[in-house]
């Protein structure tokens, strides 16, 4: 009897379990449309004619915000996003790009250094310099754009960890 208990519980506990850990990751912000393609802006930045008019969703840390007569650009450090569309800063990164923004954008509110995800199309791209170092942008007109607040990258990560022990009993 105690081990078909103890069947029954292993056996309802896991899946149980797992949904429950699935249930605490944040869904994704933007739903990806019939044209997003899954590239990184180094990729672009090589082949930019090829990628025109593509819908991407790219986030990464924000360099700096430059406000022109007729709109902001915001220059990103792009990185991998995880299944919530959140990004993976602490690898390395995937180049850098430029959001375009129609308007003024106040810099406070796009702070250098915030982590950003956002939806867009490829545009075009721009030849400038990261240091004295040649460089080719992306550029993306954005959609729609979300900066993460701390509380939010931590949500849906569980406090919980696993693992594997070696137990002894005295009797």
């Amino acid at each position: 009897m105690r081990k078909r208990l103890a069947n029954v519980l292993i056996r309802g506990a896991l899946p149980a379990s797992l949904m429950a850990l699935a249930a605490c990751a944040p869904a994704p912000i933007y739903k990806p449309s019939a044209n997003t393609v899954a590239i990184t802006p180094d990729a672009v930045a090589h082949e930019p004619e090829r990628y025109a008019n593509a819908d991407v969703i790219w986030g990464g840390r924000i360099v700096a915000v430059h406000n022109l007569p007729d709109r902001s650009e915001i220059e990103i450090v792009g990185y991998p996003l995880d299944s919530s569309q959140r990004p993976k800063a602490e690898g390395g990164g995937w180049g850098r790009f430029i959001a375009v923004m129609p308007g003024f954008l106040e810099p406070f509110n796009y702070p250098s250094g915030a982590l950003i995800t956002l939806a867009g199309r490829v545009s075009g791209s721009r030849a400038g310099e990261v240091g004295e170092a040649s460089y080719v942008y992306p550029l993306v007109g954005v959609a729609q754009s979300h900066i993460w607040t701390a509380e939010e990258m931590h949500s849906g990560h569980p406090n919980i960890s696993f693992g594997l022990g070696v137990g002894v009993g005295i009797r």
